[in-house]
This record gives C-alpha cells, sequence and structure tokens, in this order.
C-alpha cells in the first residue's frame, strides 16, 4: 500500500516534498497519507463513498483537478485505460514530479515499463506487494488522456466505466423481465452509464432518479439518458435518500471492492431499495449467480421471487419491504 512505500520515497528513496499543492489522484480510503501535510493536498476523487471519507477526514477534494500542482500522486486502478487516462490529466496540470504507486495485481509494472519507453523515470521502490516510482518529465503523453466516447452502440462511456464495451448481459436480462407498468416513481440504484433507465422511460412513469458513486459514469448517463424525467444523484447509493417514497426499484447492483468479491455490497443495496420504497413498492434486480442475496432479501422484504434467470444470472421480484422500527 502508499502508506508503506511513499514514506520510504521521502525519507531514503531521494523524493523531495514540494512546499505548493499535492494532488492525490484516486486514493482508496484506506491510503495512508499521514507523510503528506495535510494542508497541501488536494484528493482528486470521482468515486463518492471514498470522496466521502476524505472530505470527513478534513482533506480538500475534487472530483476533477483545479489549477496546477506542484506535485502529483496517482494510486493506480485497475483498469489500465484509466490508468493511463489519470496520469495524462495529471501531467497536464503538474509542475514537478508525478509519483505513480500501485500493487502488482493492478498493473503497475505495465505501466512502469510502458513509461520507461516514453521517458525519466526513477527506480523503484518495492513493498507490501506493490511498487512506487516517479516521473520528472510528462511530456509525450497526450495520446493516454480519454474523455467520454460515443461507442458503435450508440451510448457514451469513458475508462473505468462499468460495462464500457458494452450492454451488460445482465443488465440486458433484467430489462426483459421489467414490467410494463413501474408506477410513478422509478430509482435507480448504481445507474451506471443509463442502460437500465433509459429503457425504464419507455414505461409510463413520472421521474426517474439516476444513482451512482462513479462520477464519470453518472456523466456519461447524462448524455445517453437525456429525458426530462430523468434526475441524476452523484451519491453513495447505500446512503442515498429520495425526497419522497419510491415505487420501483431497478437495480443491477456492483458487487466488487477492487479486485475481491464483495457481496456485502449488493446487500447494502438491498438494504437502501427496501429503506427508500413506499408500503407497496416493489423491486426488480438482477445479480450474478453465485453470489448470496437470498438471505438479504428475505430479511428486508415480506415476498421474494425468484424469476429464474439463467446460467449465469438470477432474476429477483421483491415486494411488501420491511422497514426497521426506529
Amino acid at each position: 500500500m502508499i502508506g508503506a512505500r511513499l514514506p520510504l520515497a521521502l525519507e531514503t528513496g531521494g523524493l523531495t516534498a514540494p512546499t505548493g499543492r499535492i494532488a492525490v489522484f484516486h486514493p482508496t480510503p484506506e491510503a495512508n497519507l499521514r507523510s503528506l501535510p495535510m494542508e497541501q493536498c488536494e484528493i482528486i476523487q470521482p468515486f463518492r463513498p471514498a470522496y466521502d471519507v476524505f472530505k470527513s477526514a478534513g482533506y480538500n477534494c475534487a472530483v476533477e483537478p483545479t489549477e496546477r500542482y506542484a506535485m502529483s500522486i496517482i494510486c493506480l486502478p485497475r483498469a489500465k485505460a484509466e490508468a493511463r487516462s489519470i496520469i495524462a490529466k495529471a501531467a497536464a496540470c503538474t509542475d514537478g514530479p508525478i509519483i505513480i504507486d500501485g500493487q502488482k495485481t493492478e498493473g503497475v509494472d505495465s505501466i512502469f515499463k510502458d513509461l520507461r519507453k516514453r521517458g525519466d523515470v526513477s527506480a523503484t521502490i518495492s513493498k507490501a506487494h506493490g511498487k512506487l516510482f516517479w516521473i520528472n518529465s510528462h511530456d509525450g503523453l497526450k495520446d493516454w488522456a480519454q474523455t467520454p466516447t460515443l461507442t458503435e452502440g450508440g451510448f457514451w462511456t469513458g475508462p473505468g466505466v462499468f460495462s464500457a464495451d458494452g450492454v451488460d448481459p445482465a443488465s440486458e436480462l433484467l430489462v426483459q423481465a421489467l414490467p410494463e407498468k413501474l408506477g410513478k416513481n422509478v430509482a435507480d440504484l448504481g445507474a451506471g452509464w443509463g442502460y437500465l433507465s433509459a429503457h425504464a422511460l419507455s414505461r409510463s412513469i413520472d421521474e426517474i432518479h439516476l444513482v451512482e458513486a462513479g462520477h464519470l459514469a453518472l456523466e456519461c448517463a447524462k448524455r445517453n439518458v437525456t429525458d426530462e424525467r430523468a434526475q441524476y444523484h452523484w451519491a453513495d447509493a447505500t446512503k442515498w435518500a429520495p425526497k419522497s417514497r419510491i415505487d420501483t426499484v431497478i437495480m443491477n447492483p456492483p458487487f466488487h471492492v477492487g479486485r475481491a468479491a464483495e457481496p456485502s455490497l449488493g446487500q447494502a443495496f438491498v438494504a437502501t431499495a427496501a429503506r427508500i420504497l413506499a408500503n407497496s413498492g416493489q423491486l426488480w434486480m438482477v445479480a450474478n449467480r453465485h453470489l448470496p442475496y437470498e438471505d438479504a432479501l428475505n430479511a428486508n422484504f415480506g415476498k421474494v421471487t425468484d424469476l429464474g434467470g439463467d446460467t449465469r444470472f438470477k432474476l429477483f421480484h421483491a415486494a411488501r419491504p420491511l422497514r426497521k422500527r426506529a
């Protein structure tokens, strides 16, 4: 983790912290940044749950770079295209070194090799199953920059957005199962780039709330779902609360934190659905077949129907939300 490698770079690796502003791109909530002066740091974090953690800890936070920085630190994501895009973004706004940190499982070796072909790169500092290195010259990285693009399928998406290369088959399966009548108020939890919402809007509904924690995914959704009945919320779906009760929730909840499967995330989405639904509200949900959501559904709804699905995915319809008394 960066908390193990960054202090080594600053103490014995030849890296010197500047006196100016420091951008830290995409750190996870577990990232230990205590070796950096908090007052100099700006956290660039477009993922709302992580953004909220750093904001609550007292850091200045933004979803995109603001003005210029004396140094930038990049915590590599899993997706290589997204990693390259972040590096190019940092290069465009940084006057000093750009530090790149990542686990071996996140492709840090591949990024290191790619950057060595382009210019002067420091030696690596290896510890805790990962590596840290930095570059001082940022020229020639503009071709790594990526912005939302219109795909051949006719939708906008971007690097790091879930199902960026095509429609997710699980969401496609859920669309086929949705009834014609969804009620007046609908919420799409974990809306992504807006596929489910776009189909829900083909029904006679008054409004749909697209709730998405990824800022870029939501920006793509705004391009893909332009109906005036759509409302967009950059929010942690597990904490989101509408102004009034929802008639129907649709969702294909995320279930990964990094590389590890984390079923509790989808289970929290189920609990949110029960919390925000009207007494007569209903949930339509799709999930990978191996994920254990049945107990969460039965704990939060009085009626749960397994709609089958296929060999990879399972479909559920749930009604009669159960809400715990305060």
